[in-house]
């Protein structure tokens, strides 16, 4: 079972990827970057700054993209090809209401024609491997019925499947029994995404779901980024270990970022957010803590006590 390290806009970035795999052993088998997307015409520079090579050395990454119609598609392809990259991932899953207004993530699944038309030039390209990730649906849980169909007929490697639709966001439960039919009907190879957050939820589902190609994880590393290395290493750390090999990204990220970014307020900033998703692990008084300190000595000071 594959193991990949799901995109997440403003947490999973070339630093994040990059000390991660240094720090867990390699046990992620690709890390996909949060979405490339067009803006102004164009591609934005600070995405493809994000998934330079030389950036992401050592570690086998999967540029996202996110688009609304061919036009865009193409743009970002354009981009990325001449970088080297041989493999590309499609966003039909995005929630967020700023990209489903504009026609991308899984507001790509109310327009099956769209989604034809991009399959088409996926088509067109030659040695690039082409992955889909998506939802059951925009706002309809069953909207993948017609949508499946197309992607049963591109030439893509896989597909990764969230099984809620994208008005749930991350509330309520993963839907798995819309998730076996979609696995029925599938022709490709399909990658489990979802609620995913201990190594016992890993062990159900690889004993539930049969020939599942791998499965996708976001926030579930983000708030234990040991979960991974536990399963493939078949051990169960403690409280007090989960935190300790944190601290050891924490510090390697904290080093990066204080020699790149300019201004205490900045690190800070940049800092705080690598605790979004640590409540469950360090409880929510030091969370609290962590985020209400306004300097970069008192933020040490709260996390060196951890």
């Amino acid at each position: 079972m594959k193991f990949f390290f799901a995109p997440l806009q403003g947490y999973t970035d070339a630093a994040y990827r990059r000390f991660h795999n240094e720090t867990f052993d390699g046990c992620i088998d690709s890390y996909y970057t949060p979405f490339l997307r067009v803006e102004h015409g164009d591609v934005r520079a600070k995405d493809l700054r994000d998934i330079l090579p030389e950036n992401n050395q050592g570690i086998r990454i999967v540029p996202q993209i996110i688009v609304k119609n061919v036009d865009e598609f193409l743009i970002l392809i354009n981009a990325i090809l001449p970088m080297g990259y041989q493999e590309i991932d499609i966003n039909m899953g995005c929630p967020f209401p700023l990209q489903l207004k504009k026609g991308r993530g899984a507001a790509l699944l109310d327009r099956p024609q769209g989604v034809k038309e991009i399959m088409k030039e996926v088509a067109c390209i030659d040695d690039v491997r082409f992955s889909v990730k998506m939802r059951l649906g925009n706002n309809d849980k069953n909207q993948w019925q017609e949508i499946l169909p197309i992607l049963n007929d591109a030439p893509l490697h896989h597909i990764t499947l969230h099984s809620r639709i994208a008005t749930q966001q991350y509330k309520g439960d993963v839907d798995f029994d819309l998730f076996s039919l979609f696995q029925n009907a599938c022709c490709h190879k399909l990658v489990y995404n979802g609620d995913i957050t201990t190594i016992e939820q890993l062990s159900e589902i690889k004993s539930n779901i049969p020939n599942l190609y791998g499965v996708m994880i976001g926030r579930g590393l983000l708030s234990n980024p040991s979960l991974v290395w536990e399963y493939v290493n078949n051990t169960t750390l403690n409280e007090e270990e989960k935190i300790e090999r944190f601290l050891i990204l924490h510090n390697k990220l904290f080093q990066f970022y204080e020699s790149k970014l300019q201004g205490e307020s900045h690190l800070l900033t940049k800092m705080k957010t690598i605790w979004d998703y640590s409540e469950s692990l360090i409880g929510r008084k030091a969370l609290k803590m962590i985020k209400k300190a306004n300097n970069i000595a008192k933020y040490s000071q709260i996390v060196s006590s951890l």
